[in-house]
């Protein structure tokens, strides 16, 4: 080897991207590649008709971690990115008319579920407590911390016996709050990360402390201008980014990586880590590898979280009185999630996340004109064949009707431009594993030890970031794994050196 270290990262999605600030920041030559026309992974953007549309995740959580990227070189994120302040955090909307805005102000909260029910503001006060304690053992001590042995997992366990992680993140919110509609706007956070909140380890509540301790941010100009941003700084550090640059085999010989192959191009490197889809990197990019496909094999058996269907429309005129985040309960809490994680068909009801993001920043949109994406988690493909060709448009229409007659009057008569993300398009734009949306559930026995590692355990110089390794899915998530995985590249290469 060299004394100057090269590395690829495969694909530049927010995983990929902090892991490349991180490398090259520590004087690691390294080379970015992405098989789209635009940087961001699941972040991408769209734009069409003068509207901007944020493809992908638009809750900005624990801004610290995404300074820490800037000042690692010295340098200030404010310089390269402006992120807005959401309030409320999100507004919960029921069929019934119920509202609850979810704000990080103790009064506000404390008064709201005094209006709904008395007895639990104390059980949200200890619920608040529980949260703590899981983001202080959880992600504070271990979210950036690999864990690749056994030991490692054995080492936290009486902390995680201590915190019951063994039981769901619904049943622990169940165990403080009493109300059925304040149960669901204190668990809900788990499908945020791809988690079933019924059998999602109880470790995930976390979330709320989370948000409670950093707030939650939206980016200037979308959550695509702070992609923009972690590509200027990882250029200007000397960073390469090769678009619309599909790998197509990652090159081993004797379990080690020799070279990435992309666009009849062959680069020799040191190291390489894949931020793509978990199975994909084992079962596409190194079919070449025997290990690699019984790897591939082995993560097939895994449970993988659900799919989406995204639709991004844009309006004539505002809609001051909606929210930036809204999440819309539909009829059927605990009946429609089973239904979504486990059931061969799609539900005849849905629960929805309305993204508003005009109210906080009106450069997303024409002059006059507000834009919009709303979701709504759907079967993965292994778990419901659905022919979303077909059913695509139908269930389209029938969520545009849901918002028309319950939050957006006049919806379709202002409509201006509107387009749709299925569980096909996660599979073949992003190649995600049967259209999963968030990789690898995040389950108890698919969490820290259990889940893929961030540094493989055959092949010594390829490594994993991004959401199907640990700690997860989300923005901080990715950001976690990425400081996880540059820590075992650069102690690695510190080791090679001694050696």
């Amino acid at each position: 080897m060299t004394d100057t270290r090269t590395a690829a990262v495969i694909g530049a999605g927010f995983g990929g991207l902090a892991l490349a600030i991180r490398l090259q920041s520590a004087g690691v030559t390294t080379t970015l590649f992405e098989k789209r026309d635009k940087p961001g992974g699941r972040a991408y953007v769209f734009e069409d008709e003068g509207f901007t549309f944020d493809a992908g995740p638009t809750v900005i959580t624990d801004p610290a971690s995404l300074r820490a990227l800037w000042s690692l070189s010295g340098r200030t994120m404010e310089d390269y990115v402006t992120l807005l302040p959401v309030d409320p955090f999100y507004r919960l909307c029921w069929e019934d008319g119920y509202r609850f805005d979810y704000v990080n102000d103790q009064d506000v909260l404390d008064r709201q579920i005094a209006e709904k029910s008395p007895e639990d503001v104390d059980g949200y006060r200890r619920f608040l407590a529980y949260s703590q304690d899981l983001y202080r053992e959880g992600y504070e001590k271990l979210g950036a911390v690999p864990f690749l042995r056994f030991w490692d997992m054995v080492k936290v366990a009486p902390q995680l016996i201590r915190l019951e992680s063994h039981r769901s993140v619904y049943s622990k919110v169940a165990g403080f709050i009493k109300d059925e509609q304040l149960r669901q706007a204190f668990s809900f956070h788990s499908l945020l990360v791809g988690g079933n909140p019924f059998d999602t380890s109880s470790i995930y509540a976390l979330i709320h402390a989370l948000e409670r301790q950093g707030g939650v941010w939206f980016a200037k100009g979308g959550t695509g201008a702070l992609v923009r941003g972690m590509v200027r700084l990882f250029e200007d550090l000397g960073g390469t980014v090769k678009l619309n640059m599909p790998v197509d085999q990652i090159e081993t010989r004797d379990e080690r990586v020799q070279a990435v192959r992309a666009g009849g191009e062959r680069l020799p490197v040191d190291m390489v880590a894949s931020n793509a889809d978990i199975v994909h990197t084992y079962s596409g990019l190194l079919s070449g590898d025997a290990h690699a496909r019984k790897r591939a094999d082995a993560l097939r058996r895994k449970r993988f979280s659900m799919s989406l269907f995204v639709i991004y429309f844009g309006l004539k005129g505002h809609r001051p009185e909606l929210k930036h985040h809204m999440v819309l309960f539909g009829p059927r809490y605990r009946e429609l999630i089973d239904e979504i994680f486990n059931a061969d068909h799609l539900a005849d009801d849905f629960s929805l996340y309305l993204h508003c993001p005009s109210v906080t920043d009106d450069s997303l949109a024409p002059e006059g004109h507000s834009a919009y994406y709303v979701l709504s988690p759907v079967p993965h493909l292994g778990t419901a064949a659905i022919d979303w060709a077909v059913e695509g448009p139908k269930y389209r229409d029938r969520i545009l009707d849901y918002l028309e007659r319950h939050h957006i009057p006049e919806l379709k008569d202002d409509l201006v431009t509107c387009r749709i993300f299925t569980p096909f398009d996660f599979r073949d734009e992003l190649n995600a594993h049967l259209g999963s949306a968030f990789s690898v559930e995040p389950l108890l026995t698919q969490s820290a030890w259990f889940r893929p590692h961030n540094r493989d355990s055959a092949i010594d110089n390829l490594y994993i970031v991004g959401a199907g390794t640990h700690p997860g899915a989300g923005i901080p998530g990715v950001v976690g794994s990425a400081e996880a995985t540059a820590g075992l590249m650069l102690a690695d290469i510190s080791a090679a050196k001694a050696s």
